[in-house]
């Protein structure tokens, strides 16, 4: 399935994130976490697909991504940076592995925390994120995505950890072994985990060395 959607407003979330509102067609459905390939509806560019998460309800009437843009290579996201309202979106069909399975820890690096968006957003709305931990790994304080809103979820317990901003009062460590050691104590619980590909990789194997039930760790496949 294809179908080409129009963008209803584009809203700042950092300073290379953005929320992109976009029409939802008829009959088109998902459950928090899930994703679907899109792909700029301009010639030169249908055919050039990235898969973005959902980020809105699931029962909202419109459908929303939050897009990190890297602006150091001509590709998609930079692109998506240039459009606006009125602009176009092609979507297809949903798709995904991360889906909730009861409370637990989500650790995320960078943009890796927008699988968790819907996911969080949909608990908070229904009384269920109390027993549930969101540990985000960036860069800089500045590259924080919906902090003000997640640190808002009460219930919700939030940590966030950076790797190069030496001036933030906010902790500076890196997702490591160690890491794990001093800020991890439950590994009987739920992790979900998503990020870049080797920093995945390496949680998936720090997780079970550690003691955690592979069977209780969902990631992206």
């Amino acid at each position: 399935m294809q179908t080409s959607v129009t963008i209803l407003d584009t809203i700042p979330v950092t300073h290379n994130v953005r929320h992109y509102r976009v029409e939802r067609p008829r009959g088109y459905s998902f459950t928090p976490g899930q994703a679907t390939e899109v792909s700029i509806d301009r010639e030169g560019w249908q055919d050039k697909k990235r898969p973005f998460t959902f980020t809105c309800l699931p029962d909202a009437e419109t459908l929303e991504f939050t897009i990190k843009s890297y602006f150091d290579h001509n590709g998609v996201t930079n692109e998506l940076w240039s459009l606006g309202a009125g602009d176009r979106l092609i979507l297809r069909d949903v798709w995904g592995t991360i889906q909730y399975r009861g409370p637990g820890t989500f650790i995320a690096g960078g943009a890796g925390v927008t699988p968790f968006i819907a996911i969080l957003r949909h608990l908070n709305a229904t009384g269920k994120i109390s027993g549930n931990r969101l540990i985000v790994s960036n860069r800089t304080e500045k590259d924080i995505i919906l902090r003000d809103e997640f640190e808002a979820m009460e219930g919700l317990e939030v940590l966030w950890t950076l790797t190069d901003d030496p001036k933030s009062s906010l902790l500076q460590e890196r997702i490591d072994r160690g890491f794990l050691a001093r800020h991890v104590e439950d590994l009987k619980q739920n992790f979900y985990l998503c990020g870049p590909d080797p920093m995945v990789k390496d949680l998936r194997g720090l997780l079970d060395e550690a003691g955690a039930d592979v069977a209780n760790v969902t990631w992206e496949k």
